[in-house]
This record gives C-alpha cells, structure tokens and sequence, in this order.
C-alpha cells in the first residue's frame, strides 16, 4: 500500500514512456519495476489510478474524522497495520488500479487490449449491443498482478497482514465487478429512441468508493489462527463462521483520530470545518471531539436571476451573499 500511495505522488510532469523512468518510481516490489518494463503504458495508467484514489478517498471520508489526509504521512504508517482505514484504502486501491485499467483499454491509451468482449445474451426487443464496453476482465487480471505483487512476497510483513491486505483488495475488486452494469445510447427519428445501442460499462469510482465506505462501516475484526493445517482469519466474536467474501477485515482497532499522532497515523481534527446543524459524523460536537468550534463567516459570490435569451444563451447576474461556517478548536 506505501507504494501505491507513493505513486500518487509522482510528478505531473514525469511521462513513463522510457524503461529507465521505472527506477524513478518509489517503492516498486521487483515484479512490480519488471511489469513496469515491460508495459510502460499500462504504469502510466496506474500512476493516474493511485492519484484518483487519494482524491475519490478524501472526498468520500469528507464528512468523518479520518478523511484519508493521512495518505500524506511520510510513515504511512496506518496502512502498515491492519486497521479499519488501512483495509479501505486496499480495497479502493485494488478497484481503483483495475478500473482505470479498464476504462483506458475502452478508450485507446493501452494498445495491447481493446473494448470488452459482447455479451453473449440476446438483448430484448428494441436494443442492440453495440458500443465499446469498459474491457473489466483485462482490467482485474493486469491491477491484480500490480496491486497483490507486494503481499506476495515473503519479506512483506507479518502472515496476519498478508492475508488481511489481500482478502480486502479482493473484496475492492469485487464491488468493481459488481459495478458493471449496461450503459445505452438512443437512436431514431427526432430523438424518439426506438432502438437503443447498449454495452457494459463501469459506473464511476466514487459511487464504487461509497460502496467501500459502506463496508468499512460495517468491517469485521478479525484474528489469526490455526484453522485445520493452516492459519486463517476468522471473525473476533464470531468464531461460528468463516470471514465473508464481501466484507473488509482488520486486525487492529483505529485510534478515535482526534488529536494529532504521527505515530498512529492521525493528523487530528483541529482547524476541520463541521457543520453544526448536523447529528452525522461531521456535527460539530463529533468532528471536534467535544472541543468546541469557533465560528467565522465567509462571502460567497454566486450566478443569480439567469434569463435565457433567444437564441441561444443565458445571461446572469452576481451575487453576494454571507455564509457563516464553523471549525475545530
């Protein structure tokens, strides 16, 4: 996971069309440098997949006190345990990195794979397949390669963690699959759509990412033990039923995030704006941990009593108007 977040930091300006650019990359596991080497197209795209789960994970954890900021510790060192966060950001990533894989197969950045493959059922009266699908199993097969090279090592830290970090990127790359779904286009007269050209697509990373917080939400504690000749993770309080396929797993209980701590990964929730209406995770007496808030007003300027004008624009006025908005003690 260190290298995937590190990757996220690469230079805007670094363009990997040369193998020697691979040693520039930090952090990549020997199989991962060599898949580089030999597909300096395919690294480019997960370097554009690292930078979009740090975005899509800030914003869907906006609303908590743990909002992926994080992801900037140099230590990182919340993904090198086995706690709830580390087990998001597996599952995220793992989608991530086969997502984007995907979609660039779709629309030509890779050169070695093309649209998905037609689906073999007859579509019902009134549409056709047609289009380019979103090409998910290239996209599963070469980020899974990527994403589990770390895990597969025998030096990547203890047993426990392996297998907790590969149970949860495959459960990142399951909401991937679950997020396929048929995507259409309409055609006839006068837009009527009498036929429709319809393929299989991929919904969009953060409804993928709302998906993954849902079972962060509800993630299972687990531990390490013998189970028949081998050691396994089974549910803490559950001892009754094997770990499910579809749910995140993690070892270590999450500090509470309020107060800054390098150590634990928490950067704290001091200066965090919260609103103070709200009863959720971002109210101001959850997000500030009892602390208290100060309040402070902000001017927005804002496009106002619009009228469209034949034919064909809009014209609009500004508009100002002050807002009062609260942060952490």
């Amino acid at each position: 996971q260190v290298v995937r977040m590190a990757l996220s930091h690469t230079p805007t300006s670094l363009h990997i069309n040369q193998t020697q650019h691979c040693k520039l990359l930090p952090g990549l596991v020997s199989s991962q440098a060599q898949l580089c080497r030999s597909n300096l197209e395919l690294m480019q795209t997960i370097i554009a997949a690292a930078r979009e789960v740090k975005k899509t994970c800030q914003k869907t954890f906006a609303d908590m006190r743990w909002n992926c900021s994080s992801i900037d510790i140099p230590s990182l060192v919340l993904f090198q345990t086995g706690t709830r966060e580390s087990a998001f950001v597996y599952a995220l990533s793992a989608a991530a990195i086969s997502h984007t894989i995907a979609q660039a197969c779709t629309s030509g950045d890779l050169r070695l794979c093309s649209c998905g493959p037609i689906p073999g059922e007859i579509p019902e009266p009134g549409y056709r397949w047609g289009g380019c699908a979103d090409n998910l199993h290239y996209g599963l097969v070469m980020g899974s390669k990527f994403s589990d090279a770390p895990m597969k090592m025998k030096k990547a830290g203890s047993h426990a963690n392996k297998l907790m970090h590969l149970h949860n990127s495959e459960v990142g790359r399951q909401a991937l699959r679950d997020a396929l779904v048929m995507k259409c286009k309409c055609h006839g007269v006068s837009g009527s759509c009498s036929i429709r050209t319809c393929w299989r697509g991929l919904q969009d990373l953060k409804d993928i990412a709302i998906d993954l917080k849902t079972k962060y939400l509800s993630a299972t504690k687990v531990v390490h033990r013998p189970m028949g000749t081998r050691k396994q993770l089974v549910p803490k309080d559950i001892d009754i039923r094997p770990v499910r396929e579809n749910e995140l797993v993690y070892l270590q209980s999450s500090p509470d995030f309020c107060a800054k701590n390098d150590k634990l990964g928490s950067v704290g929730t001091q200066d965090r704006q919260c609103n103070k209406t709200s009863i959720g995770s971002d109210s101001c007496d959850m997000m500030c941990c009892g602390r208290g808030y100060n309040p402070y007003t902000e001017k927005l300027v804002e496009r106002c009593h619009c009228k469209y004008h034949w034919c064909c624009y809009v014209t609009c006025k500004k508009c100002e108007r002050i807002v009062e908005r609260y942060v952490c003690k």
